[in-house]
């Protein structure tokens, strides 16, 4: 997308152009049908994802417009700001148009939007934090309500959480990455959030202090857990987590259920039946 970043004078992922463009497009037809058209996952517009994200992450929505590649392909893109006084400095969300007309988000670090508004916001304010941005909007980062776009076997990860009385902290990651298949060298695309949490119940410290929870989701798929603590709360309902054991989990947690103890970190309540 470098020639799109470069054309449109915009900021997108390892490149930054500091000057500005004029191209817009509020009447374009290919803007029109993005905005009337396309639908997040949780079934928000366009639109309806920008007025809410701007409440509560640095996004200062700036203007609507359109390009063509030299191979003839269309897209679309909004661009924003982090700051009201960024006036040279722009992002930009770039959706492509496919053959058949239907408009796809083609921006990698964009793609939770596909999510829902909620994911998205939470994957600006993370970035923000790596950035070192201040006055981080962490209520909203903290808040496990915002992490129910994530579907398990049990129900909403954010109402699981809340049940099982545990908190947010850091870090956190909602984003889209691709993944190599090992077995047959090819690459897959998914969405990933990672959280750490503490949980103020009976269980192995390693899951109640500073517990990893990492869930993925496939395009058309549903969402995977990939650690051992999202694997529990997929699998079981708040209060029954640790109330099986899981050999393959103990195997490869030996090491740190050893340091625990050699530490006086106590019993590792809940291990085992």
């Amino acid at each position: 997308m470098l020639w799109l970043c470069l054309g449109l004078m915009l900021i997108c992922p390892g490149v930054i152009v500091v000057t500005s463009s004029d191209v817009r497009a509020e009447d374009s037809i290919l803007v029109d049908k993005l905005k009337s058209t396309w639908r997040s996952q949780d079934g928000d517009t366009i639109e309806q994802i920008i007025s809410k994200v701007a409440k509560v992450a640095h996004f200062v929505p700036r203007r609507w417009g359109v390009a063509q590649s030299n191979d003839g392909s269309e897209y679309a893109f909004f661009s924003w700001s982090k700051h009201r006084d960024d006036k040279a400095a722009e992002y930009a969300i770039i959706w492509k148009a496919a053959p058949d007309g239907t408009l796809k988000v083609d921006s990698p670090y964009a793609k939770p939007i596909e999510l829902g508004w909620k994911a998205f916001a939470l994957s600006l304010i993370a970035s923000e934090i790596a950035n070192g941005e201040k006055a981080v909007n962490l209520h909203f980062l903290h808040n496990p309500t915002n992490f129910n776009f994530v579907m398990t076997a049990q129900g909403r990860l954010g109402d699981l959480l809340r049940r099982g009385r545990c908190t947010i902290g850091d870090p956190i990651q909602v984003d889209y990455l691709q993944k190599v298949d090992e077995k047959e060298s090819a690459h897959s695309s998914l969405w990933r959030a990672l959280i750490v949490v503490n949980c103020n119940i009976p269980g192995p410290r390693y899951f109640t202090h500073g517990g990893v929870i990492i869930f993925e989701k496939a395009e058309g798929k549903t969402w995977d857990p990939q650690s051992f603590f999202a694997k529990r709360i997929a699998t079981y309902p708040p209060g029954s987590w640790f109330d099986h054991a899981d050999p393959e989990e103990q195997e490869a947690l030996e090491p740190a259920k050893k340091t625990l103890q050699n530490d006086g970190g106590g019993q590792l309540r809940g291990a085992a039946p």
